[in-house]
């Protein structure tokens, strides 16, 4: 949630917001809106005072006064009975409209839309394309299955077979150890929450379109664990000294994956359910910035220990997410389509969630909101595809990646007759 107080007051507070092309008129919207609950909020509060008052002098009039006194203070609750509705009806306006404003973009990030995404740097060569794409080959050797997933869920799903999920389950125990030295506290959360905790993580209503609803709408299934993570600590007070605080979550992951029709609709680059190890982050406001550092720092790690060619995207304001001030993706080339595709980002909401989330820090006495701050360290099933393309050999067999063979317990697959 945005800080109205600044919105007010100050220019480029406003200008962060304007630069992530809000719908046009919202921010005054807001503004006017706040405006009438503000002076509805000063009325009600001067004819709770003077109905208090009245109330005193009652007690201490003299009996003869008293009736008098008593038609006064009848007529002000009668007063104060019709404004507090109109109160609660534009502090509620109040509350959705602004719900609809995104965190202001960082001033350091790019202007414009997806298109002015600043590449910052790139780290190893391109290759040339494989003999199969991932899609085949994955299929091929029998360590993806879509066809059969299809027939029982639809489009968009897959078995992941043999081999292949050995080598998912490789993944998820290599990342997650990683994360462990790094000081993160492993985590499976929850992967169904209720409405409020979508909206407090800054998720509702900007992509409600996007998440499964179970249970009549009384529960969702989430599309990262970084969800149930932002709630951990929720209406909290953290003390500055155990910051920052991280966690490295699992969990399966749901997306409906709406407006995505046609793109990706081979293997499994784009599917509705897949497994994700997410880190998340409290961090105190003064560090956040080092803290996403870190985070984007460990993704390389990871990447760069798969032996995957990559690049380092900062993301224009455009195309941030609502409740991100800056974020940056790492791309992963794909030979098969001789590009680059996105496989991690990297978030600071500053206070942006905690607003909503009530989680603050203790320092000296003071207390203030913390920043969040969330990096994808290994979407597993699309990590899996570049490996397929990376690690395929001419002879059509499969060379496992050296930081994983600890725990997958092969380190070759033949290809299948």
């Amino acid at each position: 949630m945005i800080d109205l107080r600044r919105l007010r007051t100050e220019p480029e507070y406003r200008r962060g917001i304007e630069r992530k092309r809000v719908r046009p008129g919202l921010i005054d919207e807001v503004l006017e809106a706040d405006d009438e609950r503000r002076r509805l909020q000063t009325e009600v509060q001067k004819l709770r005072e003077r109905q208090n008052a009245a109330s005193k002098r009652i007690g201490k009039a003299p009996p003869d006064e008293r009736p008098a006194l008593i038609e006064a203070a009848a007529a002000l609750k009668e007063e104060l009975a019709a404004l507090e509705p109109r109160l609660a009806e534009a502090e509620a306006r109040v509350s959705s409209l602004v719900l609809q404003l995104p965190n202001p973009a960082d001033p350091r990030v790019p202007d414009g839309g997806e298109e002015d995404s600043v590449v910052l740097r790139e780290v190893g060569a391109p290759t040339p394309a494989p003999a199969l794409d991932h899609a085949t080959f994955g299929a091929v050797m029998g360590f993806v299955d879509t066809e059969r997933a299809a027939e029982i869920s639809g489009s968009r799903f897959a078995y992941l077979l043999r081999e292949g999920a050995l080598l998912e389950l490789a993944l998820v125990q290599w990342v997650m150890s990683r994360l462990v030295a790094e000081g993160f506290t492993p985590a499976i959360p929850p992967v169904l929450v209720r409405e409020s905790t979508m909206e407090e993580a800054g998720f509702f209503p900007t992509d409600r379109n996007q998440v499964y609803e179970v249970d009549g709408g009384e529960l969702f299934l989430v599309g990262t664990s970084e969800v149930p993570l932002s709630g951990l600590h929720r209406r909290e007070t953290l003390d500055a000294s155990a910051l920052p605080l991280r966690y490295g979550g699992f969990s399966t992951c749901f997306r409906r994956e709406a407006g995505t029709y046609g793109k990706d609709t081979r293997g499994i680059f784009r599917v509705h359910q897949f497994d994700k190890v997410e880190m998340f982050s409290y961090a105190d406001p003064e560090h956040s910035w080092d803290e996403m550092d870190t985070l984007l720092a460990i993704e390389e790690s990871i990447v760069g220990g798969l032996g995957l060619p990559y690049r380092i995207v900062d993301i224009a304001a455009g195309d941030l997410g609502p409740a991100a001030a800056r974020k940056f993706d790492i791309e992963v080339w794909l030979p098969s389509e001789q590009r680059y595709r996105e496989l991690t980002s990297c978030s600071n909401y500053l206070d942006y969630s905690a607003r909503r989330l009530g989680t603050r820090v203790r320092d000296d006495g003071d207390t203030r909101l913390v920043h969040t701050l969330n990096g994808t360290a290994c979407a597993v099933g699309r990590t899996l595809l570049f490996l397929f393309e990376h690690y395929q050999q001419p002879d059509g067999a499969f060379v496992v990646p050296d930081v994983l063979r600890p725990y997958t317990g092969f380190e070759r697959v033949e290809p299948r007759g």
